[in-house]
């Protein structure tokens, strides 16, 4: 079986995960703790559950089931802050969130995907932000962030913007900026991430060029208002 999320595979009988056409090293206990948060994905699946999966029941310590989880969010390319890969759920377990894109037997042929062929003009598509502030209720926030940004963006007829429908399918799962760049046809992408804590904000963003993924630049900007007035 070979499971497609973002720009990775895992492929069930290879025993390997890959990042395009790149193998990403892995344990033997990494990947078979992957794999069993992605088979229960629809669910949350608990500590002592993984346990008897992937450790057969043998008693393991805290820190390592900590270490093993740690080193399965670093082969995804996520981390215990964003976990938009493996969500730590408090005294319940854990569960695999990112989206499950394409599954199929091993030895399937894979679909191609589609790529679109690039505009005249520059083009640009602005990434839905992170949310950093640790707060559930402020993804509202960043979203508005983002959607300003793409509204002003709009306003320069020399640029053409992709909308907001087709550049917030990519929320809350592993970018790769070329895959975005083949996917809307666009130069550019802008991602970044803000943080709102109290009456502070603070924005990231940076411009990368899609075909190279080189970043061109990168820009933070403070605010101290305590208004939830959004400036791009």
């Amino acid at each position: 079986m070979i499971y497609q999320f973002g720009p990775y595979s895992l492929n069930t009988d290879r025993f390997e995960l890959l990042r395009g056409l790149d193998v990403v090293a892995l344990e033997p206990q990494v990947f078979s703790l992957l794999l069993c948060l992605i088979e229960s994905r629809h669910r949350v699946i608990s500590k002592d559950e993984l346990i008897e999966s992937v450790w057969e029941g043998r008693a393991i310590s805290d820190a390592a089931l900590s270490t093993r989880i740690n080193a399965a969010r670093r082969a995804v390319d996520d981390n215990g802050k964003d976990q938009t890969v493996i969500r730590t759920i408090p005294r319940r377990g854990f569960r695999f969130v990112a989206d499950v894109t394409g599954e199929m037997e091993a030895g399937e042929k894979p679909i191609e995907t589609f790529a679109l062929s690039l505009p005249d003009k520059p083009s640009i598509a602005v990434l839905p932000f992170t949310n950093l502030s640790g707060d559930a209720e402020q993804e509202y926030f960043s979203d508005g962030v983002t959607e300003d940004i793409i509204a002003a963006l709009s306003n320069v007829h020399s640029f053409l913007v992709i909308a907001r429908n087709s550049s917030f399918t990519y929320k809350g799962r592993p970018v790769d900026v070329k895959t975005v760049g083949r996917e809307l046809g666009v130069h550019y992408v802008l991602e970044g991430s803000v943080r709102k804590s109290g009456d502070r904000v603070r924005v990231s963003a940076q411009l990368v060029e899609a075909a190279t993924a080189t970043q061109i630049c990168s820009r933070p900007r403070r605010s101290g208002s305590s208004r939830n007035d959004r400036k791009t």
